[in-house]
């Protein structure tokens, strides 16, 4: 569906048309509040491979949204599950210019265990919310490559917590807030591409839940 205006869900149920990828997802009561309770599948979160079939990967509720440049905003709350590995931060985030069912998309995402509140050691305290563009530009790729380019950043962030996540889409890359301050400025690193979907994104050893989605595209000139 193309954007023509304002788009807004409470997430107390899964939108019609919207389509989970190696994801389960069902509406609950998360501390009361209505939301979408998200996870990886036990396929992937038991058996599948780092790199392939989890970490950085289409792991997502696609959502029936065709959106180019604006703002994505979301309610976010993340738990660990009893069965994450010892790598697992909460992730747990938003996917946008998602193409062809998730072969191409961008995406920005929280680690709240590297968060202020969580007090981490030093090494993980400024890697609290992550930027990456699937497939060619994962986390690692981008750590190892473009270190020290605003790819990572901190954020006041924490486990068990609501918080708002609100995406700044530009032509040129994204700014990314948390509970109204900016985590995160970054240079898009994809190919160039007149938008796509919106995805609500989870990672391994996560158990997020989304609540009062809002997206609002510019309007084009």
């Amino acid at each position: 569906m193309a954007l023509g205006g304002r788009w807004e869900h409470p997430l107390d149920e899964l939108p019609e048309g919207a389509v989970a990828r190696a994801v389960t997802v069902g509406a609950v009561q998360e501390r009361g509040r209505r939301s979408l309770r998200v996870s990886l599948v036990d396929a992937v979160a038991q058996e599948g491979v780092l790199g392939v079939d989890y970490g950085d990967q289409p792991t997502m509720v696609l959502l029936p949204l065709h959106f180019s440049t604006g703002v994505v905003e979301v309610d976010l709350s993340c738990r660990l599950l009893p069965t994450a590995p010892d790598y697992a931060r909460g992730f747990a985030g938003l996917a946008y210019h998602v193409e062809d069912g998730g072969d191409h998309f961008e995406a920005v995402y929280l680690r709240p265990t590297n968060g202020t509140r969580a007090g981490p050691p030093p090494e993980r305290r400024g890697r609290a919310v992550q930027y990456f563009a699937y497939p060619e530009w994962p986390y690692d790729r981008i750590r190892a490559e473009r270190p020290d380019s605003g790819y990572e950043g901190p954020a006041d962030i924490g486990l068990l917590e609501w918080f708002r996540l609100r995406l700044d889409v530009r032509p040129d890359g994204v700014i990314a807030s948390v509970d109204g301050q900016e985590v995160l400025r970054a240079a898009s690193l994809a190919e160039p591409r007149d938008g796509g979907g919106v995805g609500l994104w989870v990672d391994i050893g996560t158990e997020a839940h989304f609540a009062a989605l809002s997206v609002s595209p510019n309007r084009q000139p």
